[in-house]
């Protein structure tokens, strides 16, 4: 029996879905963090739970070739980028074994095709949106980054994966924070004013919003930072208060206010305008986001007559750049902003084909199926959970031709995949292709075409 502190010398034979090693001490399984499949280790237990172990690497007798040097200087402790002990080639390959492992294992598909991932030529400083928590440390107010499996904020002067504007904009906040002494949020008391700063940028028009997330409306001296903002951040467009005075993990509140510049900003993706706001969901990685929507298009097939619905269609992406070439493209989302700003979306963008409807889907869907509503082709982009059964029974019932399905969470789109594919409910799994939307995080995207042909 495996006893904690103890040195044990292990083979790494795999990986887990989140990048950690994995060793076996007479078939007990011990997850290492680091390792990669291939190397030899001596490790620490540090914890022995029930089915399983958890270890420190404390010396590499064998490495892997695909082995680099980390480009970030707090990786170790940062709970962001976990695979930047790997090559860029190995995080695109252990992304495609996760999808196909969920698949096999939770959805029991077999001999599905599963495409290589599609990676990014230049996967660095590719967000456009960074959310940075702000709290009381060991030295004063500090902004960055929780440290992994914890809540402990850690600083980090610039994040490889942040366009740089974010880093600066985040630095000035804090450097103002520290000089007129605002008083930072202690999420364990529930005191302070700053708790978060979240940065948007548009890469396609260059606009940048910063949100300063507070517990009250007012801010001391908030002209003094917006001074600052408008000064040294370029393409500054929005400075928004976002007031959020509730516990718990949700960084932004219900309200906001503007402080400086438009309520919202605007972004181009695929020759078409977005306007991005506050709170509207929008993907953080543009230049893999127009790949991901021109595969889900592609496996669409649309001929131009063809009734389009996109569920969960946050701000109306997919549904605008399907409307262009369907006959009649329709979106549902739960968020009432967002289906207004998918609506004045559609209007900047001149497309008239095209209806949004807010409410959740799991409900708005079966009622406008009840009502005689059919589509030809069904676009689903769930959140991490994946879809309600009851939404999924409707797709059975509506029967369309082809279902694109796009998740960020292999798992439940194994699960979901499982009753579209099961015998009463007659769709096929056709191809999924793996795409890296977050290089160097253990996330991937997947898009999947599904259909009644099983041929």
């Amino acid at each position: 029996m495996l006893k904690k502190n103890s040195i044990v010398k292990l083979d790494i034979t795999g990986m887990t879905h989140e990048g950690l090693g994995v060793g076996r001490i007479e078939g007990f399984a011990v997850f290492v963090q680091g390792a990669i499949d291939g190397e030899v280790v001596l490790a620490k237990i540090i914890k022995v739970l029930k089915s399983y172990a958890v270890a420190r690497v404390m010396k590499y007798l064998k490495t892997s070739p695909q082995r680099t040097e980390p480009f970030c200087p707090v990786y170790k402790r940062c709970g962001g980028c976990s695979l930047q002990h790997m090559s860029y080639e190995k995080t695109l390959e252990f992304k495609r074994q996760v999808v196909i492992d969920n698949l096999t294992r939770i959805g029991g598909l077999k001999d599905v095709k599963v495409n290589e991932t599609i990676g990014m030529e230049n996967p660095l400083n590719y967000r456009d949106k960074a959310q940075y928590p702000v709290g009381p440390g060991k030295d004063g107010p500090v902004a960055g980054f929780f440290a992994r499996r914890s809540h402990e904020i850690i600083y980090a002067p610039v994040c490889g994966i942040q366009h740089p504007l974010s880093d600066k904009a985040k630095d000035i906040v804090l450097e103002f924070v520290k000089a007129e002494n605002i008083p930072v949020y202690d999420e364990n008391t529930g005191d302070g004013l700053i708790r978060h700063v979240v940065v948007k940028t548009a890469f396609g028009t260059g606009e940048i919003m910063v949100i300063l997330v507070a517990t009250q409306p007012e801010i001391p001296k908030i002209n003094q930072l917006t001074e600052r903002l408008k000064r040294d951040i370029p393409g500054l467009a929005s400075i928004i208060l976002n007031v959020n005075p509730k516990w718990g993990n949700v960084i932004l509140g219900d309200r906001n206010i503007t402080i400086y510049g438009k309520d919202a900003i605007e972004d181009v993706l695929g020759g078409l305008i977005f306007e991005i706001s506050p709170l509207s969901f929008y993907q953080v990685n543009p230049v893999q986001t127009e790949v991901l929507y021109n595969k889900a298009i592609e496996y669409a097939k649309l001929n131009g007559n063809e009734t389009v619905y996109d569920l969960y269609c946050g701000i109306g992406t997919i549904t605008l750049f399907a409307a262009r070439k369907a006959g009649r493209a329709i979106g549902i989302e739960v968020v009432p902003e967002a289906v207004e700003a998918a609506k004045r979306n559609a209007l900047r963008n001149n497309i008239t084909n095209i209806e949004f409807y807010a409410g959740k889907a799991e409900e708005v869907f079966p009622k406008l199926f009840e009502e005689g509503k059919r589509a030809d082709v069904v676009f689903i982009d769930p959140p991490r959970k994946g879809c309600d059964e009851s939404l999924l029974k409707t797709l059975v019932e509506m029967s369309p031709g082809r279902i694109v399905y796009v998740s960020c969470n292999p798992s439940t789109l194994a699960r979901d995949l499982k009753y579209l594919c099961s015998t009463d409910a007659g769709y096929a799994v056709k191809e999924v292709q793996p795409v890296d939307m977050f290089p160097w995080t253990e996330h991937v995207e997947t898009v999947v075409l599904i259909t009644r042909d099983k041929k």
